[in-house]
């Protein structure tokens, strides 16, 4: 089965999950709720590997027995948080911000950075569906991220929105 052209395993998508760093207690337990969700709907957790957001869905994910693939920005594993199955660096920086966009089927925000706006905006530029709980407002023409104010709302979103990629 396909979505946004990429080739996946039934029922399995790649879910990017993108966050500050310096995350609030708001957004931390967000995000871990969320890895939690996600696994329980058999998907892969796709981040940056480090702390906060990041580090905040990957224990959720890990606890609940997921896969989370950490997209190092370094040149080391060592630098990913101890959740993290998956470690591999790109040595790529923030320019790694585009390769978890690519590798994703759909794209949740938790919150919002400089950097989680990147990664929105090449979501939204690529046709990669952003879900965005509590984050960066985007205006524009073209498709622009579902809004949610939950957890709950977000699990549903992404749910439908691989229901209608099928």
């Amino acid at each position: 089965m396909s979505m946004n052209g990429r080739v996946r395993e039934a029922g399995v998508a790649y879910v990017g999950v993108v966050g500050p760093s310096d995350a609030s207690a708001d957004e931390v337990e967000d995000a871990a709720a969320l890895g939690r969700g996600l696994t329980e709907r058999g998907h892969v957790v796709v981040c940056g590997g480090l702390g906060g957001v990041m580090a905040a869905v990957s224990r959720g994910a890990a606890e609940a027995g997921g896969v989370v693939v950490g997209l190092l920005p370094g040149a080391s594993r060592s630098d990913a948080n101890p959740h993290v199955t998956v470690a591999i660096p790109t040595g790529l920086g923030e320019l790694r911000n585009g390769l978890l966009v690519r590798s994703s089927d759909v794209v949740v925000s938790v919150g919002g950075s400089w950097g989680t706006l990147s990664e929105v905006a090449l979501a939204v530029r690529t046709g990669v569906p952003v879900v965005a709980i509590r984050g960066w407002r985007i205006t524009d023409d073209g498709p622009a991220p579902i809004r949610v104010s939950s957890v709950s709302e977000a699990l549903t979103a992404v749910d439908d929105l691989i229901r209608d990629g099928e």
